[in-house]
């Protein structure tokens, strides 16, 4: 991830700030390298090169997040242009009137420190509008990232490592199917800050993915994804009513691993039952991020959420 400089407020505007879904010719500013510098959304295929330097940074993006992720809100995924090279990149994912959902700032390593990243961030903001902005912000950025506007709610820990097996299943657990989706896109609903049913669509049934709900007395209590990532497996989302339904779907999606297998998931800290049952299952902390809002903290049921969906995406 770049060094973003000193951002400016979500609302700020002047003469670099872009339209949501214009090509812009921007002014990056005096230490930017000659040429033109454009921003305007990504294709599909631009943004998978985005994907591919989340890779290179470290950050194990899955195999097919790029095509979930994209679908989300098209508009959302920006590309910073040099002479037509792509160098820099921002996504500001809409998701409701009230949410978005900030990720993907980058700039190639070749451009870093040129202020082509802010220039990127400027022209691509106002298209949250007066949504609430989420973000997932590595420490060292935290009081950047403070200083334009943005607070900080928790801070959430990834675990990785190579699950232990346990025994019996602690409930019983089935696969997901398109029957499914509706009874899992209302629960999902009181986890994650807005409605993403189209999202989910994708998200459950893409290549490699497995899904597994916990049906309890007719209704959903409980749901997880498992998916191929460039190291492993991310695990997310990890949603349950209780410690022991969560407990299930972790054991349930990692089942069929090898023992080599590696996972990787994201969990809030304040949640004690959920680093109680990555630790449980042979996981270890392996680094950090810190979720921050332009507002208050959106509403959610918190002690449902033992692993996010995806830092990049909320």
């Amino acid at each position: 991830m770049t060094t973003p400089g000193e951002i400016p407020h979500q609302n700020a505007t002047d003469d670099t700030t872009a339209a949501a879904t214009a090509t812009a010719t921007i002014t990056a500013g005096p230490d930017a390298p000659a040429g033109e510098f454009t921003v305007r959304p990504a294709t599909l295929e631009e943004w998978r090169e985005v994907a591919r330097w989340a890779a290179d940074e470290g950050w194990n993006p899955g195999l097919v997040d790029t095509d979930c992720f994209h679908a989300t809100d098209p508009d959302g995924f920006f590309i910073g242009l040099l002479d037509g090279r792509l160098v820099s990149s921002v996504s500001v994912v809409n998701y409701s009137p009230e949410y978005a959902f900030l990720g993907y700032y980058l700039v190639h390593p070749d451009f870093r420190g040129r202020g082509l990243g802010l220039a990127t961030w400027r022209a691509a903001v106002p298209h949250a509008g007066d949504r609430t902005i989420g973000l997932d912000a590595v420490p060292e950025q935290e009081a950047t990232y403070r200083r334009s506007g943005f607070r900080t709610a928790y801070r959430t820990t990834r675990y990785r490592g190579r699950p232990v097996r346990p025994g019996t299943p602690a409930v019983p657990v089935v696969p997901v199917t398109a029957g499914h989706l509706d009874e899992l896109a209302a629960y999902d609903r009181q986890c994650f800050p807005a409605g993403r049913r189209a999202f989910l669509s994708r998200w459950l049934t893409a290549a490699g993915h497995h899904a597994y709900a916990q049906i309890r007395d007719g209704r959903v209590a409980g749901y997880g994804v498992l998916r191929p990532a460039r190291d492993g497996y991310r695990l997310g989302p990890l949603f349950a009513d209780t410690s022991r339904g969560a407990e299930a779907l972790f054991d349930a999606l990692t089942a069929h691993l090898g023992p080599d297998d590696t996972v990787h998931v994201d969990i809030p800290d304040p949640h004690h039952s959920a680093r109680s049952l990555a630790l449980s299952r042979g996981l270890a902390p392996d680094s950090h991020t810190l979720r921050m809002y332009t507002g208050p903290a959106p509403a959610v049921r918190p002690e449902r959420g033992y692993a996010v969906t995806s830092l990049e995406l909320g």
